[in-house]
Formats: structure tokens, sequence, C-alpha cells
């Protein structure tokens, strides 16, 4: 019998269970086991990696959180339980100390406090407020009377204290009969005695709101409920034990319920009949349960007090208002002025926007308003043939309005029309952001359709990568992917990644990357075509160099000698040269090679899936690109020479040299061996192609513009769409060697 279950329960929200096993497993010890009650396919898929190493208890999609830890706890054989949220994490090591201390206590000692840290979306390993508390509270095992001012004031987390699981046994029923805080509270009601430690051994992820459903009026008023009943738990504890010291727990429960129902209904906007009915029943509460001995507090608080157990609810108003005035005057202030400014600098904005939404109105932009491309141009090309009666409108730049397709209707950033179009288009289009300034109109769509399957950390996961986020306003990020009403997603890994890094209510659409549908319809005429106007020979090897951009380099040096490469590589291959386009109009280190008519510079081809039709074989190194070409079915190469500093500066999502999809360099003259032998398209690199195909290249079939059009702009529903192909009966275009 192991001394210490560690039992994780809950779904895989945010991808966040995949870290908390890799801890634990990264750090085993013979008297921990660790059982996981998997909610959900995801959380299942993700604890069977780590099996028989754990015990996977799979549970059913939906599953509550009580319901799931009852499940991990009836699975485990330790004497003691801590019970950790699949959203949470464990310091490493944190099992073994626990461990070691709960076989010190005694045999009375029912739960041990522990110490935690605190995490959200934006920050990381901040202390808890507990440590003065667990100091009080003392590491020798204590009656709850005597230390009830102290320990019912530490977070109620189940994470933050481990449970003998006897006494977990004897009495599950009520520790699973509401929510976790409730569960946390009572475990210190109902234990003969309690332990406290200041060892942090937990760590609390709270979830950002506005990536939850929203709360309803039940979800606030069961604070109430919750303290009522934990009074009563308290209040049935102190008629069985005599003396005075039996009923502090009961006072102390009570300050901490008006405490709390006082903040959270300070501090929560709520719907006036939403606010009112909560401050009319913690009123009720605070009368009814009120100690007989009670004596209000002095001062604000007090007064806070008063009014509250009186209900009156317009003279509390009017008191926080008074009290909050000088500081509401100078945010309102501040919020005035940001508003002024940002809505576009411009009355004729604010004028549009009382304009109703043209529902025959979409807006196109692309990559920072560079031009047609990318998933939105696939989108408003599929959007021409089955909606016509909507009329696209692309944002472009001066300089890039010149290379539109003829006839594209088009508007310049900062013109009138520009802000017209923004103020009353149905439906805005983009693979970046548009701009903070753009008001989210109720009766608006607004899709973000990406511009690549993530390895590198996007959104708030580049706030622990400061040569990543380069300085990036979070607050802003995410004040502009609230906005997004869809998220086009080409698979489950990204649907997650999303999900993770732009926590927000948004819909994904699990339809595939529209651009990508040109990998399965493209023909043989149209890949001779492509590359005839880039000068390929039919009989020549054509391979796409594509790497992307460093954060910490200030400008695009090739990490290869491309001039040495294509000597190495003979007459027969062409390299297609490609900088990432964050380099634009800066002097090509590729010019003096264009000469020699073995290295063509497409760094300014658009659009990039031509290159990738006309290539061979694609050699890039951890650029989204590799995900896009593996529809394609054809041999790619990772050229990894800095995967560790890129790894470390960037992060990533996942071990690329682990999942490649394809045969891995690390120098060039690794490179040029596997492009000189028939190791760039032997067995294992099939292999690896065709595993990493399946994880990634999952949704994309050739239908994924057609899918979105017809969710988005036509209102279909999921069931009505066209169903995404199996990747075994999908047909991509022919390679090159097929089309001649």
């Amino acid at each position: 019998m192991p001394e210490l279950s560690v039992v994780v329960h809950g779904p895989n929200t945010q991808d966040r269970l995949t870290g908390l096993l890799d801890s634990l497993a990264g750090h085993p010890h013979g008297d921990v086991e660790v059982v996981v009650a998997a909610v959900g396919p995801w959380a299942q898929e993700t604890a069977g990696r780590h099996a028989p190493d754990l015990l996977v208890v799979p549970m059913p999609e939906g599953t509550g959180d009580a319901a799931a830890r009852a499940a991990g706890a009836a699975r485990a054989s330790g004497r003691w339980l801590h019970f950790a949220h699949s959203v949470d994490g464990l310091p490493a090591g944190a099992p073994r100390l626990v461990a070691e201390r709960v076989a010190q206590l005694p045999d009375e000692v029912d739960v041990l406090l522990l110490d935690h840290i605190r995490s959200t979306w934006e920050t990381t390993g901040l202390p808890s407020p507990d440590g003065r508390l667990l100091a009080r509270t003392g590491r020798s095992p204590r009656l709850l009377d005597d230390v009830a001012r102290s320990a019912l004031r530490v977070t109620p987390l189940l994470g933050n204290r481990v449970l003998r699981a006897s006494f977990w046994r004897a009495h599950e029923q009520r520790l699973t009969a509401s929510d976790e805080p409730f569960a946390a509270c009572a475990s210190l009601l109902l234990a003969d005695r309690i332990a406290a430690w200041d060892q942090v051994a937990y760590r609390h992820h709270a979830l950002r709101p506005e990536s939850l459903p929203p709360a309803a009026p039940e979800d606030h008023y069961a604070l109430v409920d919750r303290f009522t009943a934990l009074l009563d738990l308290a209040r049935e504890r102190a008629a069985t034990r005599p003396g005075a010291a039996a009923q502090v727990p009961y006072a102390v429960l009570y300050d901490v319920m008006v405490r709390t129902c006082l903040r959270t209904f300070a501090r929560t906007a709520l719907p006036d009949p939403v606010a009112r009915e909560f401050f009319r029943r913690a009123a009720d509460a605070a009368v009814r349960y009120r100690p007989p001995e009670y004596r209000r507090p002095s001062g604000p608080e007090g007064m806070r007090r008063t009014l509250l157990e009186e209900n009156a609810y317009g003279r509390y108003r009017a008191f926080q208002a008074a009290n909050r005035a000088r500081r509401t005057t100078r945010a309102a202030v501040r919020t005035t002025r940001r508003r002024v400014a940002g809505a576009l600098g411009d009355r004729h904005y604010r004028a549009s926007l009382s304009r109703p939404v043209d529902p025959g109105l979409a807006v196109f932009a692309a990559y920072w308003y560079r031009g047609v491309a990318c998933n939105p141009a696939a989108i408003a090309a599929k959007l021409t043939e089955l909606a016509p009666q909507i009329h696209p409108v692309w944002v472009v730049t001066p300089e890039n309005a010149a290379l539109l397709p003829p006839h594209t209707d088009h508007v310049l950033p900062g013109t009138p029309r520009y802000r017209e179009v923004l103020a009353t288009a149905r439906y805005l289009v983009n693979n970046v952001n548009f701009p903070n300034a753009i008001v989210k109109r109720p009766d608006a769509v607004h899709l973000q359709t990406h511009h690549g399957t993530p390895l590198k950390r996007m959104g708030v996961d580049q706030m622990e990568f400061p040569a990543a986020a380069k300085g990036l306003d979070f607050q802003a990020l995410l004040s502009r992917i609230d906005k997004w009403d869809f998220s086009v997603s080409a698979n489950s890994h990204s649907t997650r990644m999303w999900e993770r890094a732009y926590p927000s209510r948004f819909v994904s659409l699990d339809h595939g990357y529209p651009r990508n549908d040109v990998y399965y319809r493209a023909t043989a005429a149209d890949i001779r075509a492509i590359r005839d106007r880039l000068g390929i020979a039919p009989e020549r090897r054509a391979i796409l160099y594509a790497p992307t951009h460093r954060d910490y380099e200030a400008g695009w040096t090739p990490r290869l000698d491309l001039a040495t490469l294509a000597d190495q590589l003979g007459e027969d291959t062409v390299l297609l040269v490609r900088g990432h386009y964050f380099y634009d109009g800066t002097p090509s280190p590729l010019t003096a090679l264009r000469r020699t008519g073995r290295i063509i510079d497409v760094s300014s081809y658009d659009p990039v899936e031509d290159l990738a039709l006309a290539a061979d074989a694609l050699v890039t190194d951890y650029s989204s690109i590799m995900f896009d070409y593996a529809n394609l079915d054809r041999p790619i190469v990772v050229y990894a020479d800095d995967w560790e500093t890129y790894r470390s500066t960037r992060g990533v999502y996942f071990d690329l040299m682990a999942e490649p999809p394809g045969q891995v360099a690390r120098t060039q003259r690794e490179l040029t061996e596997i492009l000189t032998t028939e190791a760039w398209q032997d067995e294992g690199a099939a292999k690896a192609r065709a595993a990493f195909r399946r994880r990634f290249c999952e949704y994309d079939d050739g239908h994924a513009a057609e899918r979105v059009v017809r969710r988005v702009f036509l209102g279909e529903s999921e069931d009505a769409l066209p169903p995404v192909v199996p990747l075994e009966d999908r047909t991509p275009a022919p390679s090159p060697r097929e089309a001649v």
C-alpha cells in the first residue's frame, strides 16, 4: 500500500493536464501512486500515454468534478489522498515530500493543510495568502476549535490539503455533495484533528473567466447556499462538543461568509435583478445565521454589514458609490480618453457605427493588409461561388494595392470608406487581428482564420518568453480575441492550442484550412504551369527551402551556405528559397546567388501554395509551412541547427525532434547527406510523414472553404456540412514527376 495517492481528476482543459502528468511522470516515487479520473476522450488519450505508470479511470465527457474525484478515490490504494484538478499542477518533487510528511503524522490526524502558489493566464508563481495562516495553525495535530481563526481562512481548495483515505471514505457522501470549496471547508469541520505545513505542494491555476461559459444567476446564488450549508454543518458539529471553544468555528465561518459575500457583491458585475437577489439572499443569511454574541466591526466595514443585514440595497449602492466616487471619476476620465482616441481618431467611424449593419458586406484582410492571401483569400473565392449576394472588400496598404488581382474591390487604411466598411460590415475576416479600436457590434460576425498550425507558443502562452513577446500588450490582445465569433482550425492540435493561447468564447470551426484546399484540387496541368512560371525545367528536382522567423534575430540571414549546398546537390536540383515575410523590405542576401540558375529567390512570390505545389520536397526548420505541405504527402526534411535555442527563447507546444514529419538534420553536412542520397524519401521518412499527416492534416481534405462559407455566411448547421473525407480516401495533387 503506497503512502500517498495523487488523484488527478477532470478534463484536459486548455491542455493543462498534459503538463501536470508529464511533471508527475518525470518525478516518480515508490511510495506515491497516481490515479487519473480522466474526463472525456482527450484527457483519456493524454493519460493513456503514461500508462501503466499511472492508473487511468476513464470518465464520460461532462462528468462533474465531484463525481470524478469520487471515482478516482475509489480506485486509489494509498493511505492518504491528494486531489489535484486537471487544470492545476504539482511542483516538481512535491508528491514525494508530501508522502514523507504524512508518514510522520499520528493516526488521529485526518487533514494536512499545505501551502500553494497561484497562476493565471498572465502570471505564474504568485505566493498564496495562506503562509501566515498556516504558521498560526502550526505543524502539530490540533483540534479545529483551537485553530479555526486561521485554518478556516485558508484558501478553500482540495489541492492544498491532504486527506487520510479512511477519513475520506467515512465522509465521502458529504464531501462530494457540493463543489470543491464546500468540500475543502467541510473536510476541516468533519476532521478529528488537523495539522498544517507551510510547504508549497500545489500549483493552483485560475482559468480566465472569459474562456469559460457565462455564469448563470444560480451560480452566483450558490455562494450563499454553500456558506449556509457549511454553517449548518458547523452548528451540527458544535452541538456534539461541550465548551465555548466549540462555537468558534461557527463564528469564524459566519465572518468569512459575510466578508466573502460583500466582496463578491462589490467586485462582480451582476445585472441589477441578479445583484438585488444576491444581496437579498446574503442579507437573509447574515440575519438568520448571526451568532448570538456577534458584534459588528467599526468603521466602513461595520456600516456595510449594517446595510447588508437591513437588506438596504439602494442605500448600500449609494454608500458604495460615495466611497468610490473619486476613483470612479478618474477611471471614467481615462476610459473616455481611451475611447475617444481609440475610435480611429475620427468622427466618421463613430457616425458609421450608428448605421445599420449591412448583411451583404464582408471585409477581408490578411497579414496586416498585405493583400489577397492565405485562408481569407480561399474563403473569399468560395464565397463568390456559393454566396454571390455578399460583397467582399479587401483592406490593403497602398504599396500592395497595385498587386491585387484585377477588379478586386479594396479600401486603404485610414480612408473614409475604410472606416465605413469596418463599421457596417456584417462579416469581418482576418488571419491576424483588426486594430484595437474596431468595435465589435452585436450583429457583426468576426471570423479568425489564423495562418498556420502552432508549433511555437502563441497568444498568452508567449508571456513566459520575453524574446517572443517583445512587449506585447496582452490585455489589448485579449480585447481583440474577445471579438472573435469563430476560429478556423486544421486539426485537433490547433483547436486545443488556440483554446489555450487565446482563452475566449469563440466557436472553433474544425473544418480545415481553406488555403490548403488547393493541395487536393490542383491538377497536373496546374503544376506544370506553376513550374513553367518559375522557370523550373520538367526534369529538375525542386526543393523549397522556407525557414521561419527567429525572435532573437533582427534580420534574416540564411542559416545554410546556400551556394555550397546548391553545388553539392548538382545540376539536376534547383533551390526555391523563401525568406519569412517579416523581413520584407530588407536587402536580400540571395542577390548574388540568383545568377547561378540553381537558386531562385521566391521570397516575394505569392501565393506560397504555388511554391509548395511546384516543389518535390520541402526543407524547413520550425515554420508552419511543414503542416500545410504535409497534405501533399511529399518528402519534408527538418533542418534544426538551433532547436534548443529556438525552443528555449520562443517556446514550443511539442518536441519536433521526437515527432518530425520526415528526416531531421542538425548540421549542413547531415542535410547534404540526406538530400544527396535516398534518405529524403526513404521508408523511414515516409513512416514519419504518415504519422505527422494523421495528426496535423486531420481536417484538410479540399472542402474546408466550402464548410466555412456554409457555416458562417450561409448559417448552415454543422450536420449539414460536407463531412471531412478520411485521410486514406484523399488524393493529393500529383507530384511534379507525376505531372510530367
